[in-house]
């Protein structure tokens, strides 16, 4: 099973991945659902929504800033760099993310699309602007320029994914002649659509989890074990 998706990989010229928490957690990142996640002490309303951002921004903040502390002490793993080759040598690749923490693009990445934003960016929630900064915000919750309050820029519960996202990804995955999944549990849509997506345009799908998920049974070939250890074999 596993040389038949070693041998799928390395004869595709057009490849799709789909990465989720479970890449960044063997990186020291913790998963948002899991036992000892972000949300263990926390409701994900007052803390990833926009009404609990109104309700108290700089509660909000704190916490994402410590996000940010954790993320900036942390690396790419083998995974990440793995993906980094393999793109180097494909010639359509696109490597789609539900994470936020920047580690495919601080590994190398080039052709990302972040379906949930990005914990480094800060938008304005007046006039929209954004701006980068991996500085550390010690006044909260930090100001634009224009005056009004900046928040994370990442996509919060209830809201739509960043404009054009969810098509470029749709797009990438119907051309695709293998699609690898790493690292995510496929529960979160629109995110585990593009599963059934890539199946139906005849795509070879690689799950790659340490645990099934609701498409292991669907997809071409499920690897279990960890990204960090499989992506760098399969590449």
């Amino acid at each position: 099973m596993f040389e038949d998706a070693r041998a799928a990989v390395h004869a595709a010229k057009r490849i799709a991945v789909l990465t989720g928490a479970g890449v960044s957690a063997e990186s020291g990142i913790p998963t948002f659902r899991s036992n000892g996640g972000f949300w263990r002490n926390n409701r994900f309303e007052d803390l990833a929504t926009p009404e609990g951002f109104a309700r108290d921004p700089k509660f909000v903040w704190q916490w994402y800033e410590e996000r940010r502390r954790g993320i900036a002490a942390t690396r790419p793993n083998a995974g990440h760099e793995a993906l980094v080759r393999l793109e180097e040598r494909t010639p359509d690749f696109t490597l789609i993310t539900q994470n936020v923490d920047g580690l495919h693009d601080a590994a190398g990445s080039k052709n990302v699309i972040r379906l949930h934003g990005d914990i480094w960016t800060l938008r304005c929630t007046k006039c929209g602007a954004e701006r980068v900064s991996r500085e550390e915000l010690k006044d909260l919750p930090p100001n634009c320029k224009c005056g009004g309050i900046e928040r994370p820029g990442v996509v919060w519960f209830g809201e739509d994914l960043p404009p054009g996202a969810i098509e470029r990804a749709a797009e990438a995955v119907q051309r695709a002649e293998v699609l690898i999944v790493a690292g995510t549990s496929a529960q979160v849509y629109p995110a585990a659509g593009l599963i059934p997506l890539a199946l139906r345009h005849g795509a070879t799908v690689i799950e790659i989890n340490p645990e099934e998920t609701d498409f292991s049974d669907e997809v071409t070939i499920a690897l279990r074990g960890k990204s960090a250890e499989i992506l760098p074999q399969l590449v």
